[in-house]
């Protein structure tokens, strides 16, 4: 059930982060030819970045517990690699929303 919470809030999360693309104005390149579906299509693509996101870090997270669960006088090294790779998700996950929100 808190999984499906947690879910729930952070897929939200995500539309709304979101939901500023709607209200800008049409563009002269190729989304402005598309008209108001462009921005569509802007909101969704930046909303699959997101739960992208969300689900990558979710299981470096998971990986890590089990990792540290099994072996724990090596969690300070799955904690530090496990940091690092959400870090990397992450600005993944960004760079596709600004391209989502910019072109």
């Amino acid at each position: 059930m808190v999984r499906i919470l947690f879910t729930f809030v952070f897929m939200l999360g995500g539309f709304l982060f979101c939901s500023p693309t709607f209200a800008q104005e049409l563009g002269d390149g190729l989304l402005g030819q598309l008209g108001a579906d462009g921005h569509k299509m802007k909101a969704i693509g930046a909303g699959l970045a997101v739960v992208g996101a969300g689900i990558g870090i979710g299981r470096i997270g998971g990986s890590a517990w089990d990792g540290i669960a099994r072996q724990p006088e090596v969690a300070g090294k799955i904690q530090a690699a496990g940091i690092i790779f959400a870090a990397l998700v992450e600005g993944a996950a960004f760079a596709a929303i600004l391209l989502c929100l910019v072109f």
